[in-house]
């Protein structure tokens, strides 16, 4: 098994704080919420390049500020990290996503990967005028990634599918190199398009025993064809365990009962398989978070999507990292509250663990300083 990766989270989604934070789910922001702007996202990016992330996924959605042009916008503040870029392939057709990934790659020096989401809420898919069911949007995005991989192979493209047609299709410039997808979904229907398209299949962070029946699911449905996996979750890591449990009650006591009750409404009506096995997890109450040693579904409680964190000292968390790449996880998308603090919370404190362990290495090691003692004779 090859290094670890770890990638960073550009909190796009309504801004940042050091609260659960508005995702999108109707939960206000507190008075410490810092605003996703150029300015405050670019130093996330940053510190994320700085402290060894290869990358930082940005998220899409009606809630969100749009990836393409926010992670056009913050690759100009930065110099090495890249962005997986969450689009819908519904929205967008395959010939101009294969454009756009072209143009990405060429004006960044290959600093995309793409985060390929097919929408799990009709509601919100209608919004954009995509009126297709959730079956009918994998089929469609099935179609999608094979028209976009033809292209980037450089093909003359005509293809006639259920959903989508294109005649005569072929880029005038391939993006170099060609970008990673990744993909995620539990249900049937997402476990067939991610085991013929995907590069990386991510899941939620789950206890490592659920993450290990994903992986070997989908790797029984790959067929052999090569395919790395995973796991976006949020990471809570300090000095030692009590810290860092502390932390996570802090940011427990910052959620009402009232935003519980409404969110979890809400998120019950989704239709995506991996959001009700979120909510399983957390049962939404606050007692029983600890799922797993050192897993903890606080987060999930008011927040849709990713609902777990990896609590403990940074010695505990490097642990559960590699009870997770026993099972075959081998990329991590992290995130924290707040996320400036948080990727230095976990590049000073659990990457140089992993590095001690020879699991993982910075893509480009800060030179050596010489030591300056002051006043030294």
């Amino acid at each position: 098994m090859s290094a670890l990766q770890f990638h960073w989270f550009l909190p796009t989604n309504g801004g940042d704080g050091r609260q659960v934070v508005d995702g999108g789910h109707g939960v206000g922001a507190g008075a410490s919420a810092r605003p996703a702007s150029v300015s405050y996202l670019g130093q996330v990016a940053r510190a994320a390049e700085d402290n060894g992330f290869a990358a930082a996924l940005t998220p899409t959605g009606a809630w969100c500020e749009d990836a393409w042009v926010s992670t056009a916008m913050l690759s100009q503040v930065s110099a090495r990290l890249k962005f997986l870029v969450a689009f819908r392939p519904g929205i967008v057709s395959p010939y101009l996503a294969a454009q756009m990934a072209g143009t990405f790659q060429h004006l960044t020096g290959g600093r995309l990967l793409l985060n390929v989401v097919t929408g799990g809420e009709s509601h919100e898919q209608r919004m954009y005028g995509d009126f297709e069911d959730k079956d009918a949007r994998y089929e469609r995005c099935g179609e999608f990634l094979h028209i976009v991989r033809r292209l980037w192979a450089g093909e003359t493209v005509d293809f006639e599918g259920k959903h989508l047609r294109v005649e005569g299709a072929r880029l005038a410039q391939l993006p170099d190199p060609v970008p990673d997808v990744y993909f995620g979904g539990s249900s049937p229907a997402a476990g067939l398009v991610a085991a013929e398209h995907a590069d990386v299949y991510l899941t939620w962070g789950e206890p490592p025993a659920a993450v290990a029946e994903k992986v070997r699911w989908i790797r029984g449905l790959a067929g052999g064809r090569p395919i790395r996996f995973g796991l976006r979750v949020h990471v809570i890591n300090r000095d030692t365990s009590e810290e860092a449990w502390a932390e996570a009650d802090r940011l427990l006591a910052g959620i009402g009962e009232d935003d519980i009750a409404r969110v979890q409404a809400g998120l019950r009506r989704s239709e995506s398989e991996g959001q009700r096995r979120m909510l399983d997890l957390n049962g939404g109450s606050k007692s029983g978070l600890e799922i797993h040693p050192g897993l903890w579904a606080g987060i999930g409680l008011v927040r849709g999507g990713a609902g777990t964190a990896l609590v403990g000292s940074h010695t505990e968390v490097a642990d559960l990292i590699e009870e997770y790449r026993k099972v075959g996880i081998e990329e991590f998308v992290l995130s924290a509250y707040p996320h400036l603090e948080g990727a230095y919370w976990f590049g000073e404190g659990v990457l140089p663990e992993l590095g001690r362990r020879g699991l993982w290495s910075h893509p480009a090691p800060p030179r050596a300083r010489a030591a300056a003692v002051p006043f030294a004779s």
